[in-house]
């Protein structure tokens, strides 16, 4: 059975600092936009719906697990949890094109 990847940050901030700079990112030079392209369709297309959700309320609302937790009244720990596995799935998808 192969190894299982983990990832967490503990909703610090510190490991996704890269996805959030190029989220915001105001230099929008060619290769930031085509990656930029390239995280939004990951999001849209490869994650659940409830991921997809998570991740937006996250990276683009700015809110945290709590308050995501409360909008979709689920505890923390499954919006932890959740948020997990889409960040893995972002990761793997996009170690392809970078």
């Amino acid at each position: 059975m192969p190894k299982r990847e983990s990832y967490s940050d503990n909703f610090t901030g510190e490991s996704d600092s890269g996805l959030r700079a190029i989220i915001a990112d105001i230099d929008e030079s060619e290769s930031r936009q085509k990656l930029k392209k390239i995280l939004l369709n990951v999001i849209k297309n490869e994650l659940t719906p409830r991921q997809n959700e998570i991740i937006m309320l996250y990276y683009f609302k700015n809110l945290d697990s709590v308050q995501i937790g409360k909008r979709l009244g689920i505890s923390q720990q499954a919006v932890s949890a959740a948020m997990s596995r889409a960040k893995m799935r972002i990761f793997r998808i996009l170690k392809y094109y970078i």
